[in-house]
């Protein structure tokens, strides 16, 4: 069993995105590990591993557009069943 269930991925398309400012947020706000920042200014993606996936779409959802949103369960990933 992984100590975080889900692997969370997810685009944010806005202005003025910053990596740091979102890393910053997320780990100070939101439960997990494997965080992965990517982008630039206009589009971001974000990688997260968490048991609350719903919160980083919320708080995705503050920075601008939320698009190709992907949670899998890697505990069914492990049983090889699909994620």
């Amino acid at each position: 069993m992984n100590e975080f269930k889900y692997d969370t991925q997810l685009l944010i398309e806005g202005k003025d995105l910053s990596e740091d400012k979102i890393i910053e947020s997320i780990t100070q706000n939101i439960e997990g590990d494997c965080l992965l920042v990517v982008g630039d200014d206009e589009l971001m993606k974000i990688h997260f591993h968490t048991n609350t996936p719903w919160k980083v779409i919320e708080y995705a959802a503050t920075l601008g557009d939320v698009f190709d949103v992907v949670i899998e369960n890697m505990d069914r990933q492990e049983k090889g069943l699909k994620g």
